[in-house]
């Protein structure tokens, strides 16, 4: 079978550059290891409920702001978009006080400083320095990809970004609250804090019925462009010949798929492993990608809660019981640190599902990797519910009966996401990023296999707005990027 572009990986990131290639003209097809599209996207149904598996919510979706004109690109407006409440989008608990971040930078700022009086100049510089850099994010796009990687507030790390805007030790707690959708720590690039953090202050968003439809919306739009979109097609082999990507083996040899460009939505040691008998991909590459560490995972504590009992909450809550915001996802702080994220009701007042968040370190599960799901042993099954009643006791002291109100409780590790998504250690953001080892960790979308490309939350940003854009530049090796910028409307 022979295509313009193979795209491996149904992600986000390879359903994007499916949709754009298609889009283009090109024959695209898109081969996905498991039997569901979407990877991290996917939803889970559970007695008429459903539950998401890694999309909660997302920023900057009001016409004018980050998201919108990428999201009327891709044909996904239509889908049931839930704003959240303008005056509290997130509300941040650090051992049991409250705070508020309300959406709109100024309403943001005025929030605050009800609690922060003194702060409130260092506020108006925080958010001023936030917009500059999320407004900046499409001034990227000039001429090559390349220059997206030029930017200075990748060197610069959001910790002393923020230790330099404020001089209050609990404002500073508070601004780090909202990342536990990031992996926050002293190396983290200033930029990837500040696109992410301006995107949801801009507007902030949940989906009735599941990120999941998300996934769909693009497969039948690729579908109707004439793209290919193939399950239980586990990509085994990349063959290249004189540097260049001939054609993806498939399940040991069971099926060969042939292309001009190859695009995968893989982690970069994934996609190594798949060029092992290469002789262009060199020994120091291949170690300083296999070498790179990864995010941390997520432990998910899903919800069941009998009817009527638990109203539905249009926000977000951050739970601490720690002030070490930077360091949160170490040992040293496990349990102590929850996101809470309410399931759209779909009917009435209150909601019959939640999701509790909380960091979990691949080192926890990794004795269980290559077992098959339902069929690790008591231990694990210990594990999951040491972990579960945890984050359920943490929040109970900020949500009133949910004790009584579970009816079931589901759970997800980082080895679920392995399974199920191929997710390298099941890092729930991709590589780690590090502004002192950008060469290691912010990757460049072409690889040295002349027409193969990388896309996805592994290679630059994370995150929905995030891998749009990766998404953006990985489509524009093969389009050219003044394509890319009429298309979109850049």
């Amino acid at each position: 079978m022979k295509y313009d572009v193979v795209i491996i990986g149904s992600g986000l990131g390879g359903l994007l550059c499916a949709y754009i290639l298609a889009k283009s003209g090109r024959h695209v097809c898109v081969l996905e290891q498991n039997q569901a599209i979407g990877g991290c996207l996917q939803s889970f149904r559970r007695n008429d409920l459903t539950f998401d598996t890694g999309f909660h919510y997302i920023g900057g979706l009001e016409e004018g702001q980050s998201l919108h004109n990428l999201f009327r690109y891709f044909n996904l407006l239509h889908l049931p978009w839930q704003k959240l409440d303008t005056d509290c989008f997130d509300e941040i608990i650090i051992h049991g006080k409250k705070y508020q971040f309300a959406n709109g930078h100024e309403h943001f700022i005025e929030t605050l400083s009800k609690e922060f009086p003194h702060q409130k100049e260092n506020l108006r510089q925080y958010s001023k320095k936030l917009q500059e850099i999320g407004n900046a994010l499409f001034d990227n796009f000039k001429g090559k990809a390349i220059d997206f990687y030029e930017s200075p507030y990748f060197t610069q790390s959001a910790k002393e970004f923020i230790d330099k805007t404020i001089d209050d030790d609990d404002l500073k707690c508070v601004l780090a609250g909202a990342s536990l959708k990031m992996q926050l720590d002293e190396h983290l690039p200033l930029y990837i804090y500040a696109q992410i953090n301006n995107s949801f202050i801009e507007s902030a968003w949940r989906i009735k019925g599941g990120g999941m439809q998300i996934a769909e919306s693009l497969v039948n739009d690729i579908r109707k462009m004439g793209g290919d979109i193939f399950c239980k097609q586990k990509v085994t082999q990349l063959v290249d010949e004189d540097g260049r990507a001939k054609r993806a083996i498939v399940n040991h040899g069971e099926a060969a798929y042939e292309a001009d460009f190859f695009i995968s939505d893989a982690h970069p040691a994934r996609t190594n492993e798949w060029l092992e008998e290469s002789k262009s991909i060199r020994k120091v590459y291949r170690n300083r990608i296999k070498n790179t560490p990864n995010s941390f995972g997520i432990f998910t504590t899903h919800l069941q809660l009998k009817e009527n009992r638990i109203p539905y909450r249009n926000y977000n809550q951050y739970i601490y019981e720690t002030k070490d915001l930077w360091h949160f996802s170490e040992s040293s702080n496990e349990g102590k640190s929850i996101l809470v994220n309410y399931q759209v009701p779909e009917k009435g007042n209150f909601t019959r599902n939640i999701d509790l968040l909380t960091p979990m370190r691949w080192e926890e599960v990794q004795k269980w990797e290559g077992t098959h799901i339902g069929q690790r042993g008591e231990e694990y099954e210990a594990l999951k519910r040491e972990k579960a009643n945890s984050c359920i006791a943490l929040a109970a002291k900020y949500i009133d009966g949910i004790e009584k109100a579970i009816e079931r409780v589901y759970t997800s590790t980082p080895l679920t996401y392995h399974d199920y998504t191929g997710t390298q250690c099941g890092a729930a953001y991709g590589i780690q990023k590090d502004r002192n080892k950008l060469l290691q960790t912010i990757l460049p979308t072409q690889t040295p296999i002349k027409n193969l490309y990388q896309t996805g939350q592994n290679i630059n940003l994370h995150g929905i707005l995030g891998v749009s854009i990766t998404a953006l530049l990985s489509c524009a090796e093969i389009t050219g990027m003044d394509w890319i910028k009429e298309e979109i409307g850049l």
